[in-house]
């Protein structure tokens, strides 16, 4: 009878103790897809009415993750640095022109693609004479022996839903002093 319960007794501690030996959790399977790659092509475009002055298309690779966090921002900068006059104490500052871009995708399921872009772009355009005061003469300004650039500048940010192979216009600004027309146009293709 003794051997009995203790045979009893030793199968009701493996059977309490084989549940957390067997149990274990079993390795987790990554059910997260993999980053998608796009090919994304941003064109800047200016018109003076009908003529087309300039053509600027800046294609780059970017990667539409499952949600905000995974999705990194690609980001392209191309430019100059321009010599601006700042006073005569002050000599020559240099400031930075040419096209920033900044661009984040995410899946939003069936093919489709959030596509988030910062954009901004300045350029150099004519030049203007510098006023200088003569000396001993504050009230008395007369125009300098340089000529200063100005500097145009555009800005935008954008939300697009787009599926592969779409092209879509997104924005077309005017000039407000020289009337020239930017128009800009956002390509975007999935990488198989």
């Amino acid at each position: 009878m003794k051997k009995a319960r203790t045979l009893i007794a030793a199968l009701c501690l493996t059977v309490l103790l084989c549940p957390q030996l067997f149990g274990q959790d079993k390795p987790k399977t990554d059910t997260k897809l993999a980053p998608t790659t796009l090919k994304l092509q941003v064109t800047f475009a200016e018109h003076e009415g009908e003529k087309k002055l300039a053509s600027l298309p800046y294609t780059f690779f970017l990667q539409a993750a499952e949600t905000n966090p995974l999705s990194p921002w690609t980001k392209v900068r191309t430019g100059s640095r321009i010599p601006v006059y700042v006073g005569k104490d002050g000599g020559m500052q240099y400031i930075d022109v040419g096209t920033n871009i900044d661009a984040r995708a995410l899946s939003s399921g069936e093919g489709r693609f959030d596509i988030s872009l910062l954009l901004e772009r300045s350029w150099v355009e004519g030049d203007v004479l510098v006023p200088v005061t003569k000396v001993g003469s504050p009230a008395e300004v007369s125009a300098g022996p340089f000529k200063e650039p100005i500097i145009r500048q555009f800005k935008t940010e954008l939300s697009l839903a787009m599926h592969d192979g779409q092209t879509v216009q997104t924005t077309q600004a005017a000039d407000p002093l020289s009337g020239r027309v930017l128009t800009i146009t956002v390509t975007m293709n999935v990488m198989k």
